[in-house]
């Protein structure tokens, strides 16, 4: 069985190197195979505000991995070859973050954190790069598509700029 899984991808340590480096490594991962990538979001730091400002990226990835698998034997160790360190404070910079926010249409608890990701409705950085790439996905707890739920974050201050897209497939 495939499944369907949409990775937010986070950085704010040596951004502009890390974000493309986890793409290409999740890209070559032999279990995952990468259908369509957002445009990068340059957005401002949540909670601590004196940090460097994100690249924040959407990831849409084909696996027959199910979902504690993709964190636990791809994501994690792509966040640790590129440096990541883990501290108690859940806003402190990183070189790569790699969350799964939605899983095909389920609905469920994955290790503390809640599939979908209720971060989806709460901050520009997860829902614009999130409906950039899937606008037709209907939320299964809202029932509201992507694109409904971004609209709400149009205009936002939060995002600073948008870049191109750092993965156009095989080249």
């Amino acid at each position: 069985m495939r499944h369907r899984a949409y990775i937010l991808l986070g950085s704010n340590v040596e951004k502009e190197r890390h974000t493309p480096a986890a793409i290409r490594r999740l890209a070559a991962h032999p279990h995952v195979a990468v259908v369509t990538v957002s445009s990068t979001y340059e957005t401002a730091p949540v909670g601590s505000p004196n940090q460097p400002t994100f690249y924040n990226v959407a990831i849409v990835v084909e696996t027959p991995l199910d979902a504690r698998a993709l964190k636990w034997s791809v994501l994690r160790p792509i966040e640790e070859a590129l440096g990541r360190v883990r501290t108690s404070d859940p806003n402190a910079p990183r070189t790569v973050d790699l969350d799964i926010v939605l899983f095909d249409h389920d609905v469920f608890e994955l290790d503390g954190s809640s599939i979908p990701d209720p971060n989806i409705e709460r901050y520009a950085h997860v829902a614009l790069p999130l409906a950039e790439v899937a606008p037709d996905y209907v939320h299964p707890v809202t029932g509201e598509t992507l694109a409904h739920i971004a609209r709400r974050f149009a205009g936002s201050k939060a995002v600073l700029r948008v870049l191109p897209p750092l993965w156009q497939g095989d080249r």
